[in-house]
């Protein structure tokens, strides 16, 4: 028993190897576990003590434990069958599909990614390149809507600084949800997608089955009082119109909801516009074609970040204007089914789109750009004055005085070139018809009828 035996040294690794791994997964790696745990739930706690509407357990769960719960889902389980049955293959093939489907859609959220380096990121992002304004139709009826009920925020999507802008200005609130789509599905966005609390979905080549897994998921979501964040439109607006609402998310939402709950779910309006999208370039280029295709162009990307950290180190970036983010009025939903019991999710977009539009901010460029555009392209100072005016006739909370905010726009878009003053007149540069369209979009959509009959085509 005590004599001694030769091995080769590799051998001896090798069992040294093994032991310590051994060691370390029974002794060293739970106690690890357990220390970082606590604190993390401590750090939890401490972020509940401020956040309006704490952090729900549901959110907290180990992502895997998520993914167990979600794919033993009665509902799951018999969408599973149906379509094992609907496809001829064996029930754990689907199964397994099902599996992989739900670990696809659970995100793995983290607080410290979260509340530790988004939250600062996207205020920095928000301050460094916008004015910010936040303004609500009803501040109290926002203020009083119940922490245990679960809120869902319906937003125009206007461009991806949207994401930015609403998490950093819910954080005082609570941590949001996303739905985001496929193309958030690269390396290395998706591990922090995730961590954020988003959740992939497919648009396209979505199955029955997938469909279950995503449904259940929202529901279960929302159940738990999780607060979710979500775009109608489906994608960015090539047009800058506000563009009809799709009802996917929201009919699983109405499924899912149980009339006896005692917790109410309330839907928040949220209406985003800019003086300048990041974007429109590519938007307006996607219109054009009739395609919703984005060639992103990194050297591009890369020379305009450049451009902008030169111009903020010498102290010339003069910003991007105005970014508004909006609250209309809130929708309860046991409010809503008790007063119109056979509401689908149809009339509930509709409903919920058209406070979109009530909400939407009018900002400078948008105005300057739409009186040009109604006054044919060109028009004096005292023209644009009117047709201003003549836009904005059913607008009673502007921020600032017209005047101020048609020669603010006007300057701005001086500057990127997409106007020429001669004299005391004003004109669209050539080739920039469909920027000013884009542009005045949001405020021509909202204007009285009489006043859309007679803006020019876009071109």
């Amino acid at each position: 028993m005590f004599q001694s035996v030769e091995l080769p040294f590799w051998a001896l690794v090798l069992i040294v190897g093994f032991a310590a791994v051994t060691f370390a997964s029974h002794f060293l790696f739970p106690s690890v576990r357990w220390f970082f745990r606590k604190r993390a739930e401590r750090a939890v706690a401490r972020l509940n003590q401020r956040l309006k509407r704490p952090i729900q357990p549901f959110k907290l769960m180990r992502r895997q434990d998520q993914v167990i719960r979600l794919v033993y889902d009665p509902q799951v389980m018999e969408a599973v069958r149906q379509h094992a049955r609907d496809e001829g293959i064996p029930p754990n093939v689907a199964f397994e599909k099902a599996r992989s489907y739900a670990r696809e859609i659970v995100p793995g959220f983290s607080t410290a990614t979260y509340f530790g380096f988004a939250i600062r990121l996207a205020r920095r992002l928000g301050e460094g390149l916008y004015d910010v304004v936040v303004r609500a139709e009803d501040q109290r009826q926002l203020d009083g809507i119940d922490p245990d009920d679960a809120i869902v925020f319906v937003m125009n999507h206007r461009s991806n600084m949207d994401y930015v802008l609403v998490t950093w200005l819910a954080a005082q609130q609570a941590a949001l949800s996303y739905a985001v789509g496929e193309w958030a599905r690269i390396w290395p966005l998706k591990s922090f997608i995730h961590a954020m609390g988003a959740y992939f979905i497919r648009r396209r080549y979505a199955n029955p089955l997938y469909r279950a897994v995503l449904a259940r998921y929202v529901q279960m979501s929302v159940q738990q009082g999780s607060t979710q964040a979500i775009f109608p439109e489906g994608g960015l607006s090539l047009d800058g119109r506000l563009g009809a609402g799709r009802v996917g998310l929201l009919t699983y939402i109405l499924r899912g909801w149980d009339t006896r709950s005692a917790h109410d779910v309330v839907f928040v309006p949220v209406a985003l516009n800019y003086d300048r999208v990041l974007e429109d370039r590519v938007l307006i280029a996607a219109q054009a074609s009739g395609k919703r295709r984005f060639r992103g162009r990194p050297r591009v990307a890369l020379a305009f970040v450049a451009r902008v950290v030169w111009q903020k180190l010498r102290g010339r970036f003069r910003g991007f204007g105005q970014a508004a983010v909006s609250y209309g009025k809130p929708v309860s939903l046991r409010s809503y089914l008790d007063t119109s019991p056979e509401a689908d999710a149809d009339a509930l977009v509709a409903l919920l789109m058209g406070r979109i539009q009530d909400a939407m901010p009018v900002l400078a460029v948008p105005l300057a750009a739409a009186a040009l555009q109604k006054s044919g392209g060109r028009g004096a100072w005292s023209q644009l004055q009117a047709e201003a005016q003549t836009l904005l006739v059913a607008q009673s909370d502007m921020p600032d005085p017209l005047d101020t905010l048609l020669e603010r726009g006007l300057e701005h878009l001086q500057l990127r070139g997409m106007i020429h003053k001669e004299n005391n007149g004003f004109t669209i540069a050539p080739g920039e018809e469909a920027a000013i369209a884009y542009y005045a979009a949001s405020v021509i959509q909202s204007a009285p009828d009489e006043a859309q009959s007679d803006v020019m085509p876009k071109t």
